[in-house]
């Protein structure tokens, strides 16, 4: 079992950023591929950015251009630079570790989220 904490979140006018980070209780340097989730009001949780070890990265299309995935592999963390957000952006984020060692298409990892952190609201207003 690895528990995923999720500090942070926040909320900023249209246009402003924000960064989110996820520790993770395990053993340093997994060779496990990461990523980030939302889910908005009414909307599926959707992906939104996955990272591998190397750091070999993959985004959704609605981020791509603004928002910054990355990790410390030594310190266990995750994080999810946010710039030039839109109030289409406001969501709970989640971040996940996934069954895979790399990414997929459109901000997934390869293969199933199986740990999940309890998640962070994100609120842009316009």
């Amino acid at each position: 079992q690895v528990r995923l904490a999720q500090p942070g979140g926040g909320s900023v006018a249209d246009g402003g950023s924000l960064r989110l980070s996820c520790v993770a209780e395990r053993p340093p340097h997994s060779y496990i591929c990461m990523g980030w989730f939302r889910e908005a009001p009414g909307k599926e949780r959707e992906a939104v950015a996955a990272i591998e070890y190397k750091g070999r990265t993959s985004y959704a299309d609605s981020v791509k251009g603004r928002f910054t995935i990355s990790r410390d592999n030594a310190k266990n963390t995750l994080f999810l630079q946010m710039d030039s957000l839109k109030p289409e952006d406001t969501a709970m984020y989640y971040c996940a570790e996934d069954t895979s060692f790399v990414v997929g298409s459109d901000g997934n990892c390869a293969g199933a989220a199986k740990y999940w952190g309890q998640g962070t609201q994100v609120t842009v207003s316009s």
